[in-house]
């Protein structure tokens, strides 16, 4: 499978995919802004060499998904997206799809087109697109991780199913190993996040003999504050196996003193580079200074939180931090308020961070 990039409506853009000699088209031909160019050739199912995969640690950026006035997903920023998270945050890995994407909010046929563009635009520069494919039914998932694979994504999440929600391990397993099967070469990661799913089956559970029903089973996005299940989990990875990328930003130092591999988040997109200093202050070890740059981060987001924060919140902080537009949100989520956005930027810009970050 090599990616097919060729001009379309006048701009160039990538169009589709060539699988075994035949163009795949997997989304109609729209504006788009990936310089012409071909990715290296794959091998066929079944003869593909294994080289080693660069182990996934340290942040990935939660993306947002940036949308016009008008409510329609806004392809065309993000090329200039990336080049952000790598150039300004120094985050070279992203969760596409997810919560702060709004993933769940969007059509089939968006969510293909958000992570066929963050995998071109991120092609030579990121090092690891994780695209979540999680739905509420279990034909949607697996169209999604159909997609993902054949897109060359560079590993795939699923939520646990939120309306009728498994009730135990087997059922739970049962859904995600259905899912994982129609991606079989790509590494498979569970997205926990009970707050939200209400799906509160402790990931420790899981984990035993995990490895046996889903092959390709390669870590957690563990969006939950109960660090004695992470720390259990952490625990029990005694080879190393396994990655625990820990999802609540403001608790990320807990987690990673409980030896969590890195972090999920939508304070990455801003926060990246300061988060960043407080992963190298842990490694050196420097815990009085990692401390600093927790305590500050939850400063800002405890502030923020009081006014009233989440996915539309965290659109307009990323907006004027970054200069990119974001847009609104999808309803029923609704914009920031004029005042939110005064208020969060003074907040942000009196925060003086250590060494004069």
């Amino acid at each position: 499978m090599r990616r097919v990039c060729r001009a379309g409506r006048g701009r160039p853009g990538c169009t589709g995919l060539a699988v075994r000699g035949q163009l795949l088209a997997l989304s109609p031909p729209r504006p788009r802004s990936c310089p012409p160019g071909r990715a290296a050739p794959r091998e066929p199912r079944g003869q593909r060499s294994m080289t080693p995969r660069k182990k996934l640690k340290g942040l990935v950026a939660a993306t947002i998904t940036p949308m016009t006035p008008d409510g329609k997903i806004n392809l065309t920023v993000i090329r200039q997206y990336v080049d952000y998270l790598v150039n300004e945050q120094n985050v070279k890995n992203v969760f596409v799809n997810g919560t702060t994407g709004e993933g769940l909010s969007l059509s089939i046929q968006e969510r293909k087109q958000l992570a066929e563009e963050w995998m071109c635009q991120g092609k030579d520069k990121l090092d690891h697109v994780i695209i979540h494919v999680g739905a509420l039914n279990l034909p949607e998932c697996q169209e999604l991780a159909r997609h993902a694979a054949a897109i060359g994504a560079g590993g795939i999440a699923v939520i646990a199913p939120f309306f009728f929600k498994p009730t135990n391990k087997d059922e739970l397993v049962a859904f995600l190993q259905k899912v994982a099967s129609e991606a079989p070469e790509v590494p498979f990661y569970y997205y926990h996040i009970p707050p939200l799913t209400g799906v509160k089956i402790r990931v420790e559970e899981l984990l035993d003999g995990i490895k046996a029903q889903i092959p390709t089973f390669q870590g957690v996005k563990f969006s939950d504050t109960d660090l004695l299940d992470l720390a259990q989990c952490i625990n029990k990875n005694e080879t190393g196996e396994f990655e625990f990328l820990y999802g609540v930003d403001e608790q990320l130092l807990s987690a990673l003193a409980v030896g969590a591999n890195g972090a999920v988040g939508s304070t990455y997109n801003y926060l990246g580079r300061q988060t960043n200093l407080m992963l190298q202050a842990f490694a050196k070890p420097d815990f009085a200074l990692a401390q600093r740059y927790q305590f500050l981060t939850g400063e800002f987001l405890n502030f923020v939180i009081k006014l009233g924060f989440g996915v539309a919140q965290t659109k307009a902080v990323m907006t004027f931090v970054s200069g990119i537009p974001m847009g609104p949100p999808r309803l029923p989520l609704v914009g920031a308020s004029s005042e939110f956005i005064v208020k969060a930027k003074a907040k942000l810009d009196s925060i003086v961070w250590p060494k004069g970050d």
